[in-house]
């Protein structure tokens, strides 16, 4: 699915005290040149100039935030990118994206690096020092890789392709909260590595874990909660086992050759493997009606798992996505009344795994819709009307597709 080009959030990790650390706010600064020489040396990555720092109040920083998405997302691509995810049922039809955002994002973030201005901020706040050092580390991590790969032009580079574009955002993330663990870590007198009990604790991060300390985060949608969370959660996991594999060289890696899918963000070991999704294109609507596209891009493991999560179950999320080996949607409206059309198309490592997805999937539309009649039932085509109007979900061998709001 679509991301907006929004600003870096920092998700906040309690870590363990460090020896000898003086607990004075006022002396964080302080530490920006020592930081940024440790994590260069921790990554092979040179640090080719200083990295100016300045606290940010939150009344300032949503102002930030505002001004942001005013200058990088214009009014329509809003609306387009709410109106996908209410097709797909991940959020309800009057929820209100761009402000949900802004105090998502108000609330949680810590810290963040501005690839534009080059220029890091910490957010004023009552939190410890320790909170405000490892915010510091992870941004210094941003502002080291952004001197030797663009931050600006990795992130947009992905822009086309909704998917990879998500995974990339996990390589910023991960390979930040990585360093983050991995500095704290040497400097306590440990190897520069990330402790096995904060790996094991971060694999799918639970929302519930989160969701107590930010009452916006608990009160958002399932999928924009566990967007959130995946670049900072499985983006570690993926981090730290390509420094498994390739060590130092991991950290260039995956900037020259970035993951091209949420899978191989999921499943690291597809992504050493060089083992890429199958392109596909989105069913093109047959019934008549004159439309315009919308959007189109990639639709990948992570959409569906969370998909399924909140309309199957877990054991549904956990069982059918992982066999996902390639999808693409495309968004239509009406050009007459503006009504919206959605198609998608999914392949599959075998068609045992297509039939488990078309049967999932069908069943999903009877829960994210009120109404759902079905007139048609065949063992690779089921059809009928629902609150879109109506939809088509096909099988054939590997491949299944989908769509909804035919006329």
């Amino acid at each position: 699915m679509r991301k907006l080009p929004l600003p870096v959030l920092l998700l906040l990790l309690s870590i363990a005290p460090v020896r000898g650390q003086v607990e004075n706010s006022r002396e964080l600064f302080s530490q920006i040149d020592p930081v940024l020489q440790g994590l260069s040396e921790i990554t092979g990555l040179k640090a080719k100039h200083k990295v100016p720092a300045d606290y940010i109040s939150k009344a300032k920083l949503e102002q930030f935030i505002r001004q942001r998405i005013r200058d990088a997302v214009k009014p329509e691509e809003i609306r387009v990118e709410s109106l996908a995810l209410r097709m797909f049922g991940f959020i309800p039809d009057d929820y209100d994206l761009k402000q949900a955002i802004v105090e998502l994002m108000t609330e949680q973030a810590a810290a963040f690096y501005d690839y534009e201005r080059k220029k890091l901020f910490i957010t004023e706040s009552d939190t410890s020092f320790l909170e405000k050092r490892a915010a510091l580390v992870h941004e210094l991590a941003h502002a080291l890789a952004d001197q030797s790969f663009p931050l600006g032009k990795f992130m947009h580079a992905g822009a086309k392709s909704d998917d990879a574009a998500t995974a990339r955002e996990a390589v910023v993330e991960g390979q930040a909260t990585w360093l983050m663990w991995a500095y704290v870590t040497k400097l306590g007198g440990g190897e520069a590595r990330v402790p096995e009990t904060v790996l094991e604790s971060m694999k799918g991060a639970a929302t519930s874990s989160v969701s107590a300390q930010y009452p916006v985060f608990e009160k958002a949608p399932l999928y924009l909660r566990e967007s959130l969370i995946f670049p900072y959660s499985d983006g570690l996991s993926f981090a730290d086992a390509v420094f498994a594999k390739l060590g130092k060289d991991g950290f260039s890696e995956v900037f020259r050759r970035a993951p091209v899918s949420t899978q191989q963000i999921l499943h690291p070991e597809l992504y050493l493997a060089k083992k890429d999704p199958v392109r596909l294109e989105a069913p093109t609507p047959r019934d008549g009606v004159r439309r315009r596209k919308l959007a189109e891009g990639s639709v990948g493991e992570l959409d569906f798992r969370i998909l399924f999560a909140q309309y199957a179950g877990k054991d549904v999320a956990e069982r059918v996505p992982p066999h996902w080996r390639g999808g693409a949607f495309r968004l239509y409206e009406s050009r007459r009344d503006r009504r919206p059309l959605m198609s998608f198309a999914t392949e599959w490592d075998s068609p045992e795994a297509a039939r488990d997805f078309f049967e999932a999937y069908c069943a999903v539309l009877a829960k994210k819709w009120k109404r759902l009649e079905t007139r048609e039932r065949t063992a690779g085509r089921v059809a009928g009307v629902g609150d879109r109007g109506g939809f088509e979900v096909t099988l054939s061998g590997t491949r299944a597709s989908s769509v909804e709001g035919i006329q």
